[in-house]
């Protein structure tokens, strides 16, 4: 809102309207952490990846530590994440294509975390992490949908993507401690390519793989039976695209 100031001259009363005052620092900055988060719980109404590289650009020059970048952008490379089209390529190898950047959500996501931006829904006691890390690999070793695994591990400390089951989403647990790895359930919906696309045939999305751990990104991805049937081939033409 515009300032009116009354200002009385010889007797005479004028109103003087002056600029309306500009957000302060920390206004800015809670502003952008909002829009982030947003922006990764429903990355298709924001853009997706774009949206995510611009505000993480503006919270590290608002933080005076735009480095940050470049050093996550080596770690990324370290381990297989980084492509010539960002993290979304990495995934294009081993997942089928479907819109919503939500996988990629959860690679920045656990970025995210580690900077104090994220905020999750929930996070996991030490106990409930540690349980569920000791004994997701084999979990995932049969096939499972989104169902199975909120009603294994409960709703999820961020959904990535809508609700609606027609559509693929990634969810993710978090521990207390941000420098423990965010557990990430990779789910797909859609059609067989010789089927009609709309809509698909399952009724709840299918999980292809769990994703956690530090080292390489091949090496923290557990697929289940229908993600190994589902990766992509170099027949596919979602991979010359």
């Amino acid at each position: 809102m515009e300032q009116v100031v009354v200002v009385i001259i010889r007797r005479k009363t004028v109103c003087v309207t002056l600029p309306t005052p500009l957000a302060a620092a920390e206004e800015i900055y809670d502003h952008l952490i909002d829009q982030l988060n947003l922006a990764l719980r429903r990355p298709g109404m924001y853009g997706g990846e774009v949206a995510f590289r611009v505000l993480i650009d503006h919270l590290l020059f608002v933080e005076r530590q735009p480095e940050a970048w470049n050093e996550l952008q080596r770690s990324w490379e370290e381990q297989g994440l980084w492509t010539p089209l960002g993290p979304r390529g990495a995934f294009k190898d081993v997942f089928p294509a479907q819109p919503g950047s939500y996988e990629v959500a959860s690679v920045y996501a656990e970025f995210a975390h580690r900077r104090g931006w994220l905020k999750p829904d929930r996070v996991l006691a030490v106990e409930e992490y540690e349980a569920l890390t000791g004994r997701v690999r084999g979990w995932a070793a049969v096939d499972r949908t989104w169902a199975d695994v909120t009603a294994e591990f409960g709703p999820p400390s961020v959904l990535f993507g809508g609700t609606n089951p027609l559509y693929g989403k990634t969810l993710g647990y978090l521990p207390k401690d941000p420098q423990l790895p965010m557990v990430v359930f990779h789910l797909w919906n859609g059609s067989e390519p010789e089927a009609e696309p709309w809509p698909p045939q399952p009724e709840q999305p299918l999980l292809l793989a769990v994703r956690f751990g530090g080292g390489s990104f091949h090496g923290s991805l557990t697929f289940t039976p229908e993600g190994e049937r589902r990766k992509p081939t170099l027949e596919d033409p979602c991979l010359t695209q």
